[in-house]
């Protein structure tokens, strides 16, 4: 149902929506860490989020393996 400003209603994702993002997220992650620097520029030129990172160092090995495998629960 639209709001005041005519734009549909948010709706929050399922369970298995939000395991797809996540597990999107960290194999984004990983591309982008693993990365290697380019020559003659900066070492340390990659971008990543570090909250993913964060994220990713709390996990359990067992977890991240499934979410970088792409694996269903």
């Amino acid at each position: 149902m639209p709001d005041e400003t005519g734009k549909p209603a948010k709706r929050r994702l399922n369970r298995s929506e939000k395991r797809a993002l996540r597990a999107a997220q960290v194999q984004l992650f990983a591309k982008q860490y693993g990365r290697k620097a380019q020559r003659n520029t900066e070492p340390n030129d990659r971008r990543y989020d570090r909250e993913i990172e964060a994220e990713i160092k709390r996990m359990r090995p067992d977890t991240l393996d499934t979410l970088i495998r792409d694996e269903e629960v």
